[in-house]
């Protein structure tokens, strides 16, 4: 399979351009689909890039349609990266009646198990293959990246970020699971896409990666404490244990009366742009 990078729809938003593609995957072995907003800039200019990593069910259409972010990317001249959340095609297997696992919950691993381990190469495919892509196709500067996202996206920016200090500037997340060894969902997850060995879950979970010594100061993290997911699911007090433990100057705020909606992200995301574009402008 190729990366010829097929344009499904592009449109003009925010005085710049939303556009959606498509390409055929090598690591995946799939069609793969992702949006990109890129906003107006001098010709021959580079910008930098936040990628953005959603959560279970999601597409790179969740964010795109409800994550207000087009504004805020255009103010301060950053290229916004949405990609989806797994593999899709009828070959790829699936768990229809899950709907956190299989299709929409890659989890952002490389799966060792079968049958996932041909198509869900999710961490391979965000760190890795994409990038190039993006790198070839639009005006980026790789030298410039930033990283967030969303409950298991939260989980994928987290530990992406955390085991590639020196690519990514800055790091956020809305909602993530910090600790998924720990909880229902990425107990589930990663015992099927990893096997029963507990310490390969490791470098795929942010708590754990900094207990065993990863490392980054900037990380930013906003969680609502109306959010029915956060006891069971996600507990952010591990990884603010975490960071008071390993000395992170990580940031984590509560923000009351918020849910695990687009409505909260929606809320915070030019909050979290306007964050990361310190941190991406600084040379």
């Amino acid at each position: 399979m190729g990366s010829t990078l097929e344009t499904v729809s592009e449109v003009r938003s925010h005085d710049g351009v939303q556009g959606v593609y498509s390409h055929a995957s090598n690591e995946t072995g799939t069609q793969m689909t992702f949006a990109v907003f890129v906003p107006d800039h001098a010709p021959g200019e580079k910008l930098p890039v936040l990628w953005y990593l959603s959560g279970l069910t999601c597409t790179h259409a969740n964010v795109m349609e409800k994550g207000e972010y087009g504004a805020a990317c255009a103010q301060y001249g950053i290229v916004f990266v949405t990609p989806d959340t797994s593999p899709r095609g009828d070959d790829v297997p699936d768990a229809p009646d899950e709907y956190d696992f299989g299709k929409g919950a890659g989890f952002y691993v490389d799966a060792t198990e079968q049958p996932w381990a041909e198509h869900f190469r999710m961490r391979s495919y965000i760190e890795t293959e994409l990038p190039g892509l993006v790198a070839a196709s639009f005006p980026v500067d790789l030298q410039r990246q930033s990283i967030t996202g969303h409950s298991m996206g939260g989980h994928g920016a987290l530990t992406i970020g955390l085991r590639n200090p020196g690519r990514f500037r800055s790091i956020s997340a809305f909602s993530p699971i910090v600790a998924p060894s720990q909880v229902p969902w990425g107990e589930k997850a990663f015992g099927r896409y990893l096997g029963p060995d507990r310490s390969r879950w490791r470098d795929y979970d942010a708590v754990s990666l900094i207990e065993d010594g990863a490392r980054h100061d900037t990380i930013l993290i906003d969680q609502g404490t109306s959010d029915n997911f956060l006891k069971e699911q996600l507990q952010t007090h591990s990884l603010e244990k975490a960071f008071a433990d390993a000395g992170i100057n990580g940031m984590v705020r509560m923000q009351d009366g918020y849910d695990h909606s687009y409505f909260f992200i929606s809320t915070f995301m030019p909050q979290h742009i306007t964050w990361h574009a310190r941190e991406l402008k600084t040379d």
